[in-house]
């Protein structure tokens, strides 16, 4: 069939722009209230989108929505755990989210490719009774107020109560409002594309996303279905321009150059295909505080965007247009704006702080060394473990919370006393090609050592 382009009418109680999890999931939720809802999509789907990896925490998600048995229907693969590397040695670390502190989450998720599961998601809103059209996102933002939002879908007037921003990294009314504001230090680069014959772990393990370590760059590796993989490559913005200007490496080849580079990838992916040409990704880890404003909630990455280190962005987004949705309903049943405003800046906030203190944590290299040891005392890991898999909603419980205080405390400690097994630090402008066996523990079991390494 094919998508709609104009909007039917000229009003509506909610004007969404942005059809990915974040607005399908809050159109979904308005729509089921009995809420007239429009969906904005620029973009026709399905289309490619990063970003395949889910957690536990989604899978109550979906049954709360009412879709798990649609996700079912789409390719996938089953995500028990994940896996940790650094890229220039031979072993890695995995766990179990059933080794988390907390066992009132799901131990399992899916990883998805995104166009087919974005796909499934608005076409569940639009079935619940929201409008979308695709093809025509909003271009301008007129009034803004509560109550009194005007704008142009297309080329379009379009009048509606509220409008949601879900509009992901393009930020409209982040740039409108001037609120987005970016995380020094944070300004990353990522080029990545989808292969097929990547080496996958053995038997359940074969879902685990692996992250791999370097001193100035991470690869994700994260298995899609029976055949394909997504696998990327993060660094700093600094670094692609010195790899551009030393090596001649354009921005879309830097997967290319770095794999070679980071001898636990280069083996992980010795002989895979590539399917389709490499993409690219910038700036990430930005907020657009305070996410609530006069006639207006700001959903998913339009809101904020986290470094998509640990897999928390669809999971945030979509619990996240769920809590937007909650409140937006309470509006037009007659609830104070002002009042749902601050309950859903604060949601956000309590939600995302730990997301963004253990990112920060993970980019120094004595906490890398820290969670490479797998254990240690008073269930540390374990509370790390939780937060990877979601425990973050509406915030996360007190028993992770001074866990995870203390895992950032013995950081200090590791880099001037080596707490645990310290790990010679490597870069991917330093390291050179090479080969090595891969070999793997899980967290308690004897660490030996290094590894083989690649030759700088």
């Amino acid at each position: 069939m094919t998508p709609e382009t104009t909007p039917r009418k000229s009003t509506y109680d909610v004007l969404i722009t942005g059809g990915g999890p974040a607005g399908a999931t809050t159109a979904l939720a308005l729509a089921r209230a009995g809420v007239s809802v429009l969906v904005a999509e620029r973009a026709t789907f399905p289309r490619f989108h990063v970003g395949e990896s889910l957690l536990p925490r989604n899978l109550p998600l979906f049954d709360e929505l009412g879709i798990r048995d649609r996700l079912d229907d789409l390719p996938h693969l089953p995500k028990y755990g994940a896996e940790f590397a650094f890229g220039h040695q031979a072993d890695s670390l995995r766990f179990d989210f059933s080794d988390g502190l907390l066992p009132d989450l799901s131990a399992e998720t899916v990883n998805v490719e995104r166009a087919s599961f974005d796909a499934m998601l608005l076409a569940a809103a639009a079935e619940a009774g929201a409008e979308v059209v695709q093809g025509a996102g909003v271009g301008r933002v007129g009034e803004l107020a509560d109550g009194a939002v005007s704008a142009l879908v297309g080329e379009h007037p379009v009048r509606a109560r509220y409008l949601v921003d879900a509009s992901g990294q393009s930020t409209l009314l982040g740039k409108h409002l001037g609120l987005r504001r970016g995380y020094e230090g944070h300004s990353k680069v990522a080029c990545f594309g989808h292969f097929r014959g990547v080496q996958r772990l053995p038997g359940r393990d074969a879902g685990h996303p692996c992250i791999a370590m370097l001193d100035d760059a991470w690869f994700w590796i994260i298995a899609l279905d029976e055949e394909r993989t997504s696998v990327g490559v993060v660094m700093d913005r600094d670094v692609a321009r010195r790899v551009r200007r030393d090596h001649g490496v354009q921005p879309a080849d830097l997967l290319r150059w770095a794999i070679p580079r980071a001898p636990f990838v280069a083996r992980r992916t010795m002989g895979a295909e590539a399917l389709g040409e490499q993409r690219v990704a910038a700036d990430f880890s930005y907020r657009c505080a305070p996410y609530a404003a006069p006639g207006c909630f700001l959903v998913g990455d339009a809101a904020t965007f986290l470094d998509p280190i640990f897999s928390t962005g669809i999971c945030l987004g979509m619990v996240g247009g769920q809590r937007a949705a909650g409140h937006l309903t309470a509006i037009i049943n007659g609830a104070d704006p002002a009042r749902q405003r601050r309950s859903y800046r604060r949601f956000i906030e309590r939600s995302t702080a730990p997301v963004f203190r253990l990112i920060e944590a993970y980019y120094r290299h004595p906490f890398r060394e820290l969670l490479m040891n797998g254990e240690g005392p008073l269930n540390v890991h374990r509370a790390l473990y939780s937060l990877l898999s979601g425990h973050i909603f509406p915030r996360p419980p007190w028993p992770v919370r001074w866990r995870q205080r203390l895992m950032e405390a013995f950081v200090p400690l590791q880099e001037r006393f080596g707490l645990v097994p310290r790990h010679r630090r490597y870069s991917l402008e330093s390291v050179g090609a090479g080969r090595m066996p891969a070999t793997s523990r899980h967290p308690g079991e004897p660490h030996s050592g290094g590894g083989l390494e690649a030759t700088p």
